[in-house]
């Protein structure tokens, strides 16, 4: 017989930074609040400085943390696996068999990594020059593989959308090119992507044109790669909507995977036809069930999926969750604010903001298109310290606003 199931006035799924800065918050918010956080994972990472340990400029062991030593103080931590949602009866199911009831729910789920979508791809990932830094283990052999490259062909990938991070593929390619000429070897870089152009937001991608052309990389549009040989250092790739194949050779490929939402909520009764869950855009409550709501990489949104937008999200689940709880106060929204750092040398970033439909809002009142060597401090000293604090529900200031500029893209020296 199936145990009785523990119940909880709020029960958040995920320990990534979304779940994890959505208890904190609720929990400085209210510290009465009875929250449960499911997650079965042993460590946290901090995952967009990933790009920087690719390129030789953080240290690996410096992005995770012991999973335990984040959660807030009188949250209880469900260390289990999530199978799936029972909405009706307001229950979350666990892999193990147990249910855990809830008043409200919210969804971080984060996003799965699809490798196994790329034929060859798992079995030479961490050999044969084969990268990515998408994981753990395998930023650091992405710089192992840049540094001792000595010419030839360098290729860097990207999937169709969405994925995690839009911008990190070409931070790896821009951090890679940079070194190729600080080290004075000739390597020809190649960039593959489904998309037409190099960024989703207009206003950024005809300043990003002018990095490609600055490190003479030859850009390839309307391709997705499909098959990976790695002792044979071929990647093969699908072309156009007759998905004809081209096969080019590589000395280094770094790869950046098919995404898609976990199968738990694919297969559940808070995905839509696209397989994410479905939340309405402003207010991140569920469109299907009003006491659930979703957060990060998990959802619906059109928005980039990056760790700002989380911190953005955040205040406004925390809110409309406690009006629904309490039946009071005023409905937050979103306005689907994301900032992609793009690190286009080692020592500079271009800071990309922008919110829903590519209106461009950034912090400052500089030109957003400029590499900036302060942006760079910023991306590796003082972001990752927000981010930490973040996840204790201590969020800082938000400048994000809409400003206009010149329409012609500004001189840009990455």
């Amino acid at each position: 017989m199936p145990a009785m199931p523990t119940r909880h006035t709020l029960v958040i799924v995920g320990g990534g930074a979304a779940g994890l800065t959505v208890a904190a918050s609720l929990k400085r918010a209210r510290p009465e609040l009875d929250i449960a956080l499911i997650e079965p994972a042993q460590f946290h990472y901090y995952q967009p400085a990933w790009t920087l340990v690719g390129g030789g400029s953080y240290r690996i062991d410096a992005t995770r943390r012991p999973m335990a030593s984040l959660i807030p103080k009188g949250v209880r931590h469900v260390a289990a696996a999530v199978a799936g949602f029972d909405p009706v009866a307001k229950q979350v199911l666990l892999a193990d068999g147990q249910r855990i009831g809830y008043q409200a729910l919210v969804v971080a789920a984060g996003l799965q990594l699809d490798w196994h979508k790329i034929e060859g791809l798992a079995d030479t990932l961490g050999t044969n020059g084969v990268s990515s830094n998408y994981r753990y283990d395998l930023a650091p052999y992405t710089w192992q593989c840049i540094e001792g490259l000595r010419g030839g062909t360098a290729l860097f990938t990207q999937p169709a959308m969405p994925i995690k991070c839009a911008g990190a593929p070409q931070k790896a390619l821009y951090l890679a090119a940079d070194q190729f000429r600080r080290a004075g070897v000739t390597v020809q870089s190649h960039f593959y992507t489904p998309g037409a152009a190099m960024f989703g937001v207009p206003f950024y991608a005809q300043a990003l044109d002018k990095v490609v052309a600055h490190y003479d990389i030859a850009a390839h549009f309307g391709h997705q790669l499909v098959a990976v040989d790695g002792p044979g250092r071929t990647a093969t790739f699908e072309v156009g909507p007759d998905k004809q194949r081209v096969t080019q050779g590589f000395d280094f490929l770094h790869v950046v995977p098919p995404q898609s939402a976990p199968e738990f909520i694919r297969q559940s009764p808070l995905a839509d036809a696209s397989g994410w869950m479905a939340v309405d855009k402003h207010t991140l409550q569920s469109t299907l069930h009003p006491d659930i709501f979703g957060l990060g990489d998990c959802t619906t949104t059109p928005n980039s999926k990056t760790a700002a937008a989380v911190r953005a999200q955040v205040p406004v689940v925390v809110a409309n969750v406690l009006r629904q709880l309490l039946g009071s106060g005023n409905e937050a929204r979103y306005d689907g604010y994301a900032s992609c750092p793009l690190t286009t040398s080692r020592g500079k970033i271009m800071l990309a903001e922008f919110c829903y439909d590519g209106v461009v809002t950034p912090s400052f009142p500089l030109d957003p298109r400029v590499p900036r060597r302060s942006y760079w401090a910023l991306k590796k000293h003082y972001l990752p310290q927000l981010y930490w604090q973040m996840l204790r529900g201590k969020l800082g200031l938000d400048w994000h606003a809409p400003r206009t500029f010149p329409a012609a893209v500004p001189a840009i020296t990455p």
